[in-house]
């Protein structure tokens, strides 16, 4: 009866024993599940991102203080791309005298106070454009960002590596909100319009503008979602790269003033420089009159045959001396002042 009684017990021991196993087992799954959670947190979502009274209210400030220093240049930088005429001549000052009606216009006959004041059209627009646009993008992107990191951080690092797959999660997060940008078109429309184009608003208010002219607004939005794209891709990606390579973000580094800076010099530089021809494209589609559109291919084979394919890169040089560093102060502004707000609001 004791060897019987053995016999039994020893299988009904062993089955205790491998079920104990699977316990184990279990118990190590949820584990390693909490491991890989942890290793994404870390490694593809940053812990400085900040919540969302920190990221709207430094995004804000940053858009308002790009607006007040820089709106006069981006009106240069809109009147150049969307001159369809060569600009540089002969001699020197055949090329002064092309830049002087090509960036004043009307004024360019006027003394230099005049000629100041007329590269403020649009500011009304370009306000609320621009304060909606960084709120959205400098605000929106460490929300996707974050996202992104929770549900695929850990493919990320396995593809690229731990400090890659930190900058991939930063570029795609930042494509995907530059395409979404498409729905704040009809402001940037009527502040280019403003800028390039004022005869086509004289007279018009806001709401008669929006009533007749309707989806008519949202004219060029596939080329625009096309330039955004791998331009947003470059701004945030090489930010992400340059941080990744100062060890910003490691064990919960915050950047500097001058980290941020140098961050968003290589991002913009990048970004600028990738969608600057479908940047000429847009530019263009939208100064165009509300009664004579134009396709983006009409443009694009007119632009080559009359202007070269150097036209594609017409007031490139412009934008990365002046625009550039307007795009760089601004996302400076945003991260730090993001950064500072997230600390003050968590203590």
């Amino acid at each position: 009866r004791s060897r019987s009684f053995s016999h039994f017990s020893f299988p009904h021991r062993s089955i205790l024993r491998f079920s104990a196993v699977f316990k184990m087992t279990d118990q190590d799954k949820r584990g390693m599940k909490k491991q890989h959670e942890a290793v994404a947190a870390t490694s593809a979502v940053s812990n400085t991102s900040g919540n969302s009274k920190a990221r709207i209210l430094g995004s804000a400030i940053a858009g308002a203080s790009e607006l007040a220093l820089f709106h006069p240049v981006d009106t240069i930088a809109k009147r150049l791309m969307s001159t369809e005429t060569r600009i540089v001549a002969a001699n020197v000052s055949g090329t002064a005298l092309n830049l002087n009606e090509a960036i004043f216009r009307e004024s360019c006959n006027k003394t230099a106070i005049q000629k100041f004041g007329s590269l403020f059209p649009g500011v009304g627009y370009g306000a609320v454009y621009k304060i909606l646009q960084r709120i959205y993008k400098f605000g929106g992107q460490p929300v996707l960002k974050d996202s992104l990191g929770k549900k695929y951080g850990v493919e990320f690092e396995n593809r690229f590596g731990h400090q890659n797959g930190r900058t991939m999660i930063a570029a795609v997060s930042g494509s995907l909100i530059g395409i979404g940008e498409v729905f704040l078109l009809p402001l940037d429309a009527l502040k280019v319009k403003a800028q390039t184009a004022p005869e086509q608003l004289k007279g018009r208010g806001v709401v008669d503008i929006f009533a007749k002219e309707g989806f008519g607004l949202y004219r060029g939005a596939g080329w625009t979602a096309a330039r955004n794209a791998p331009g947003s891709f470059a701004l945030f990606g090489g930010n992400a790269a340059a941080k990744s390579y100062m060890g910003v973000g490691e064990d919960g580094q915050r950047a500097t003033w001058a980290q941020d800076a140098l961050s968003s010099a290589a991002g913009a530089i990048a970004s600028i420089t990738v969608a600057q021809p479908l940047d000429v494209i847009k530019t263009r589609i939208q100064n165009r009159p509300f009664n004579s559109p134009e396709s983006g291919v009409s443009i694009i084979l007119k632009l080559t045959k009359n202007e070269g394919v150097g036209g594609f890169f017409k007031g490139l040089t412009p934008k990365l001396m002046v625009v550039g560093p307007k795009l760089i102060f601004s996302f400076t502004v945003a991260q730090h002042t993001i950064a500072y707000f997230t600390n003050k609001f968590n203590n």
